[in-house]
Parts: structure tokens; C-alpha cells; sequence
């Protein structure tokens, strides 16, 4: 007998493994230099407690935290608690998660520079019955770039770290940004590091390649047949992509006056997302694979001449309601400061697939919201029917990869408003990363830790890759060399930057190409 209650059928989805041949992670020992800094409580040891959580982490384990301040083993996981129960992704913590997690946590005091400091390590490293413990070992390095020589040297030294150019080799050394401050630094970085390990043991980290959204731009792209035709100078008229922050610089003033947002931010996150955004597919999914269509990508890309550049600095201003002092008045911070806490860039790409299609890179400080995306603007239709009557007013269909916050991909086309009259308007086609598997989102942090630890290096820079990336950052600040900011380069905090801004986006514009306007993110 048949039902009559309607039962909505749905095809069952199709899901395709492509991590059946990931590296095993194996059991590890993790040792945090600079264990009692902001970067291992805000996101080395929650990402680590996650993965704990979610039984992810490969057992046995330990984490040792190196730092010259004296600490017993019970102390300092006191003080990690405190920072997980501010900085976790989940709330309340734990107590049994915790508990289990801790009991895999210890501390080692001990000074940098002092080399018998490594051979006591290597006593405790060594001193457990498990042999995948003593030889696996991850060595993240949460410390300023000028001690990373410093520690490797010792490393090497006292037999912890053994040069091995095997991929997935026992030892692996974890190194954040800033990778050097110019070319020149960054080649010499390379140089000191690869006396003591292979390039195949150095893990450069860029937390923006472990967002969900920025893996995602491959298995967009490439797995899908309706969208990689698109993806090409006969349809794509530019491409934006922003990285806005809300906050200022804060207690970063010292660093800040060193980097400036094109050593900060230009020089690593927005080009590594625009070469996943732009590259050619690669011939597999290995990591070397990967990592050559994104230095393709970087070298194709026409160095700037000074009109393609825009800097700004942010002025006093309100942010969110919140009143905001001028960047030269921050903490450690020069008050005749020349540094850019805003840069904007608009890079063409000397290859078949994006020849006369800019690229608009944006950063900025003080910034009206926090928001990443990155956004393909598509050429107008063909100027007949709706165009030729609507012009300017009818928009542009486009595809925006948001990266964060709401984590998503929208598509935007035109559609008709209903009702009698014949109206045309945007509408937007969603996928929300909530939405759609109803999880939170991991953290970057989670996902690249993985990684590491079973030597997949798919996520993480290559030296060719920030070399690549220098030679255009120091271009562009050469633009600024010995000159002092013009009044039209300052901007009010709280604003999307100096009215300059808008500059590089009117250069040789056409029709179908270059806007008028940047296309601000809305959280």
C-alpha cells in the first residue's frame, strides 16, 4: 500500500575521498620555542587542545614548551587554561578534555643561546620508552625570525635536529612570518637555516593557506566544470581582493614601524591567496605540484610602477562607535612616522589565462570591519536589451570567496523584483560553510599543525615562493623611498582609507574592465 504523505526525495550526495594516500601522522614530540608568548596561548595550544578534543592528534603525544622564564610543568599549564578559556573556539572547556590534553603538556626552561640548555632537552626528549617520540619530532618556532638561526644552530648542535632530505623525515622545523624584510634578508634567512636542515624539513606557515575558504579555491575551481571555463581574461573584467582589519596596531607599534602593511600583510597573505585564486591547475595534488603553479603565478606577475601603488596611514577616528588615536601617536611608534598602515596595489599578470586583467590587492588598518574575500568581477553583458537601457545600472555578476568572518562563496547575478513593474536588481546565490555542514569552522591553526606533523608541506611556502614574493614587496616600497606622506595619504580611522585609494582602480579603464569604486565587504 502506498503512502500518501509526501515525502521530498533527495539524491544521495556523492563524496569523494581525496585523502586515502595523506601521509600518516605519526606519534610526535612537539617543542614550542617561545612557550610563553601570545602566539602558543592565542592559537598554538587551542588549535593543539582541538585536535586533542576531536581525536585527531596521534597517540602518543607530548608538548614541550621552551622559554627562558623559570616555570614548573603545573604553572604553566595553569597559565594555558586561563588563555583557553579565553581564546578556545568551544566553550566551557572541558575538564576531562583538559585534563588529558595537560597531562601531555610540560615545560623546559631554559636560555636560547645557551647551548648546554639543548642537551638537557635532548635528555628529556630522549628520556620516554617510546621510539616515535624520541625521533619524530616538529620544532615550531613562536619567537622572533632573528633568533630562528640562533636556536636551529643549537639544535643541530646537540643532535636534536638531523638534516635529512627525505620528505616526512623525523625532525621538521615549524618558522612563522615575517620570513626576512626584503629579499636580500629573506635569501640569507634561507641561507643560515639550510645549513643545519633540507628545504624539505622547513615549514615557512602562512595562517591564511589553512583557512577553510582558501582550500576551498582548488576543489571550486578545478572540480567543478560550470565555473573553470569562467575563470579567464574573456570573462573576467578584474579581481579584488581585500583583507581589512578593524583593529589598529596596538601593542605592535615597535614591529609595525619595521614591517608596514606591505612587509605585514601585502608580501605574504594577499599574494599567496591571490596565486590559489589565479593559478593553473596544477598537475596533481602534491604538494610540489601545488606549490609550482603558485610560483608560476608570482613570477608572472608585472612588477608595479609607482601609479599602481597607493599607501595610507591611518589619522585619529572612530571605529565601531570606539574612538581611535592616529598611528603616530601609538605606543613605539616614530611621530613623524612614513610608515603605510594601509597599501593598496593593482598587479597585472603576464601570462595566456589573465593578460590585461588587474588585480586589486587592499589592506589596511583601522579599517571600518575585519573582513577577507576575495572577489572576480565579470565582464558587463553585451550591450543590448537590459544594457543598452540600463547601463551603469545594471550590475556585474560575480563571485565572491569569502574568507572570513562567514566562511562562503556568493555568486551574484541580476534577477527581476517581483510585482507588476519590470524592475532588474542583484541577487545573491549563497553557500555558507555554517550553513551547509552546520560546524564551526576549524581554526587555520588546527589544520596546518596536522599537517606538520605528518610532513605534508602542501600549505605551507616555499623559499622560491617568498623570494618570488619579496622582489615585487620591495619594488613597491622602493616607490616610497625618501619620500613623506602627502596629506591625501592619511585617513581617518574608521574609514576604507585615503580617498587616493580609488586611483589605481581608473587606470586604462574600459567598459568591461577596471571599476570606479572598490566593492567594500559587508559583515
Amino acid at each position: 500500500m502506498f503512502s500518501t504523505q509526501h515525502t521530498p526525495i533527495e539524491e544521495e550526495p556523492r563524496v569523494c575521498r581525496l585523502d586515502t594516500r595523506r601521509r600518516k601522522i605519526t606519534p610526535c614530540t612537539i617543542v614550542i620555542f617561545g612557550a610563553s608568548g601570545d602566539l602558543t596561548q592565542r592559537k598554538l595550544i587551542p588549535a593543539l587542545y582541538h585536535l586533542h578534543k576531536e581525536r585527531q592528534m596521534p597517540l602518543p603525544y607530548r608538548v614541550i614548551g621552551f622559554a627562558r622564564r623559570p616555570k614548573s610543568d603545573e604553572g604553566w599549564r595553569e597559565e594555558l587554561l586561563e588563555g583557553l578559556k579565553r581564546y578556545s573556539r568551544t566553550k566551557p572547556i572541558d575538564a576531562e578534555e583538559w585534563a588529558g590534553f595537560a597531562s601531555r603538556v610540560s615545560y623546559f626552561q631554559g636560555d636560547f643561546s645557551d647551548g648546554e640548555a639543548y642537551r638537557n632537552l635532548k635528555e628529556v626528549v630522549e628520556g620516554v620508552p617510546e621510539p616515535e617520540l624520541r625521533e619524530n619530532l616538529l620544532f615550531y618556532m613562536a619567537v622572533a625570525p632573528t633568533q630562528y638561526v640562533e636556536i636551529i644552530e643549537n639544535l643541530s648542535r646537540s643532535g636534536l635536529l638531523k638534516m635529512s632530505s627525505v620528505i616526512g623525515s623525523g625532525q621538521r622545523l615549524v618558522v612563522e612570518k615575517p620570513f626576512g624584510s626584503d629579499l636580500h634578508s629573506a635569501r640569507k634567512l634561507s641561507d643560515d637555516i639550510s645549513r643545519y636542515a633540507h628545504e624539505n624539513q622547513i615549514f615557512r606557515i602562512d595562517h591564511y593557506l589553512g583557512k577553510e575558504t582558501v582550500q576551498n579555491m582548488m576543489m571550486f575551481r578545478f572540480s567543478n566544470s560550470v565555473l573553470e571555463p569562467l575563470w579567464n581574461r574573456q570573462m573576467v573584467g578584474h579581481v579584488q581582493i581585500t583583507v581589512s582589519e578593524k583593529i589598529g596596531v596596538g601593542s605592535r607599534g615597535g614591529y609595525y614601524e619595521e614591517a608596514g602593511a606591505t612587509r605585514d600583510m601585502l608580501q605574504n597573505h594577499l599574494l599567496q591567496v591571490m596565486a590559489l585564486a589565479a593559478m593553473e591547475p596544477p598537475t596533481s595534488l602534491e604538494a610540489e605540484a601545488i606549490r609550482d603553479e603558485k610560483v608560476k603565478l608570482i613570477r608572472s606577475i608585472r612588477m608595479p610602477a609607482a601609479e599602481d601603488i597607493v599607501r595610507g596611514q591611518y589619522t585619529a577616528g572612530e571605529v565601531g562607535g570606539e574612538k581611535r588615536i592616529a598611528y603616530r601617536e601609538e605606543a613605539k611608534v616614530d611621530p613623524k612616522s612614513n610608515v603605510e598602515t594601509f597599501v593598496a596595489a593593482r598587479l597585472l599578470v603576464d601570462n595566456w589565462r589573465w593578460s590585461g586583467v588587474p588585480f586589486y590587492l587592499r589592506t589596511g588598518k583601522n579599517l571600518p570591519v575585519s573582513a577577507s574575500e576575495v572577489r572576480f568581477q565579470f565582464k558587463r553583458a553585451p550591450y543590448t536589451l537590459f544594457a543598452a537601457q540600463c547601463g551603469a545600472n545594471l550590475d556585474q555578476n560575480s563571485i565572491t570567496l569569502r574568507l572570513q568572518p562567514d566562511e562562503g562563496i556568493t555568486l551574484h547575478i541580476n534577477g527581476k523584483v517581483p510585482g507588476a513593474s519590470t524592475e532588474i536588481r542583484p541577487v545573491r546565490l549563497r553557500f555558507s560553510y555554517d550553513a551547509e555542514f552546520g560546524a564551526y569552522t576549524p581554526e587555520a591553526y588546527e589544520r596546518l599543525l596536522l599537517e606538520a606533523m605528518a610532513g605534508d608541506s602542501t600549505l605551507f611556502i616555499r623559499r622560491d615562493e617568498v623570494e618570488s614574493a619579496w622582489s615585487i614587496a620591495d619594488v613597491i616600497r622602493g616607490h616610497w623611498v625618501g619620500k613623506d606622506l602627502t596629506p591625501e595619504e592619511f585617513y581617518p580611522a574608521g574609514t576604507w582609507g585615503p580617498e587616493s585609494a580609488t586611483r589605481p582602480l581608473n587606470i586604462s579603464r574600459i567598459d568591461y574592465g577596471p571599476p570606479s569604486t572598490w566593492r567594500n565587504p559587508v559583515v
